[in-house]
């Protein structure tokens, strides 16, 4: 919905079955992929249709979840378990959109906030409300933005593993604007935990041979816009993003 909305092409589509269990999506020749909660693809089309489904916290990191899935689960309680406003947006068979959390405000905004407080039970979403600053070029919420540096201040973000880290990075690299993601993660302290290497370069200045007076953090964020610009693939971006290591 959300892509939709902003008039941006739709790569797939996320159907929400409400009233449903995994017996009888399967009896409809539903093919289940979910490993941790009930995702089925269609028998035609293949498209993605997940349970209405929620979830509880009971560990720390981004797979400490009880998920529930159950006919008696709303739509609504679906919606209210999503990162950000944003993405907490539905459209029912007639057309009508279902839009409980404003986002479609915040859309017209241009503004990222949090759905609820249990945002934070998450870490994997402070790399993504980054990672949206470098597609969409919005504003993170204040609201949003001091619950992101709780996360880092209590150890949550420490608890990502590296494979999550870099699916993240490397999509918000191939944004045009990859250093808003950059940005994003030092202002609420997750760059030095998720990247310390580029993180320390902040503040440093350039070689004298070179150009002193230019901050190396400040030229890092430069030359991946450039390689972006370019249209640069994903390696050459990394090797942008780390060319001043060492």
């Amino acid at each position: 919905m959300r892509d939709w909305l902003l008039g941006r092409p739709v790569a797939d589509q996320d159907y929400v079955v409400v009233g449903s269990t995994p017996e009888q999506m399967e009896r409809l020749g539903y093919r289940p992929v979910g490993r941790d909660f009930p995702v089925f693809l269609h028998p035609q089309t293949h498209e993605e249709y997940a349970l209405a489904r929620t979830e509880r916290k009971t560990a720390r990191g981004y797979k400490g979840f009880d998920i529930q899935a159950s006919p008696e689960v709303t739509l609504e309680q679906d919606l209210a378990r999503r990162d950000l406003t944003i993405n907490a947006i539905a459209r029912d068979d007639a057309g009508n959109i279902i839009d409980p959390h404003h986002g479609v405000a915040d859309l017209k905004a241009g503004i990222l906030r949090h759905v609820s407080d249990a945002f934070v039970e998450d870490p994997v979403r402070v790399l993504r409300v980054a990672r949206f600053t470098a597609r969409f070029g919005f504003t993170i919420a204040p609201e949003t933005r001091e619950l992101m540096r709780e996360m880092v201040r209590n150890g949550e973000v420490d608890h990502l593993v590296p494979e999550r880290i870099w699916q993240e990075l490397s999509r918000g690299l191939m944004e045009d604007r990859p250093s808003r993601m950059l940005v994003a993660l030092r202002d609420c302290g997750a760059l030095e935990r998720v990247l310390p290497e580029v993180g320390a370069l902040f503040g440093v200045p350039q070689p004298a041979q070179q150009h002193p007076e230019v901050d190396t953090g400040l030229h890092i964020l430069l030359v991946v816009d450039y390689a972006a610009a370019q249209n640069y693939p994903l390696t050459v971006r990394f090797a942008a993003l780390t060319h001043d290591l060492g």
